[in-house]
């Protein structure tokens, strides 16, 4: 059985550990953390991953977190997967020699597919997370805004799923926007779909995730592994009890 992964997540601004509201950059929520202590201290509770994300190249390019990534890599046992601003295959490469063990691939993954498929080939499937973010629209068609989620980059959920199950991807992340920071609870419906339309991908649900509960209905439904975002920094639950009821036997 393929183990259930949880990802605490470590969303940066202007060096400050922040959560926005649906994506908005306007809706922003800062925590009185340091990125690096954040990071520590999962660590300590037993974590094994790392989800962190730099919000400002998300939306201007060019990633700025490589001090911060070398400095967690240096300090914890965590494996990390990260993202934010990959434009071109250098970006990739620049991000893995930082230390990171999973590039994550967001906008160019919607609207290069084909680019995106190519660097899966050349650096393989396990070094990659395609993240597609996802908006359903009035007329209920999962839309997949770009720019961290300021451009609508009119394509299809469901047509990409099935372009990166076939290149041969293997871990994908996909977020409800409107479940983002909002403490509502994931969107389990979604991820039944994407787990009926691309079944080999291992999926990472996120946003909206309210406690443990929410994480065991994640697994519940198929999924691989669950991002703790705002709850967790909110001390909604506890992430060693959490971390435990996954651990292997």
């Amino acid at each position: 059985m393929t183990a259930y992964r949880l990802y605490p997540a470590i969303d940066v601004r202007g060096g400050r550990v922040v959560r926005l509201h649906q994506g908005d950059y306007e809706r922003e929520t800062r925590y009185p953390i340091d990125p690096l202590e954040a990071a520590r201290r999962y660590a300590d509770a037993g974590a094994e991953w790392l989800h962190l994300v730099d919000l400002d190249a998300a939306r201007n390019g060019g990633y700025t977190l490589g001090a911060l990534l070398e400095s967690i890599k240096g300090c914890t046992h965590l494996k990390v997967q990260t993202g934010g601003g990959v434009r071109a295959m250098d970006d990739v490469d620049r991000i893995l020699a930082c230390g990171a063990d999973r590039v994550v691939v967001g906008s160019l993954a919607v609207k290069s597919p084909d680019a995106v498929a190519a660097w899966l080939a050349r650096r393989g499937a396990s070094s990659l997370t395609v993240a597609l973010d996802t908006r359903q629209d009035a007329e209920g068609c999962w839309r997949l805004p770009v720019a961290g989620w300021t451009e609508d980059a009119g394509y299809d959920l469901d047509a990409l799923l099935q372009h990166y199950m076939e290149a041969g991807a293997r871990h994908l992340l996909c977020t409800d926007i409107a479940r983002d920071g909002t403490l509502r609870g994931p969107n389990l419906a979604l991820y039944r779909h994407v787990l009926a339309v691309a079944p080999s991908l291992r999926l990472q649900a996120s946003g909206g995730i309210r406690g443990i509960e929410d994480i065991h209905a994640a697994h519940d439904v198929g999924c691989a592994g669950a991002v703790l975002g705002k709850a967790l920094l909110e001390g909604r639950f506890d992430l060693v009890e959490a971390l435990g009821a996954y651990a292997p036997c």
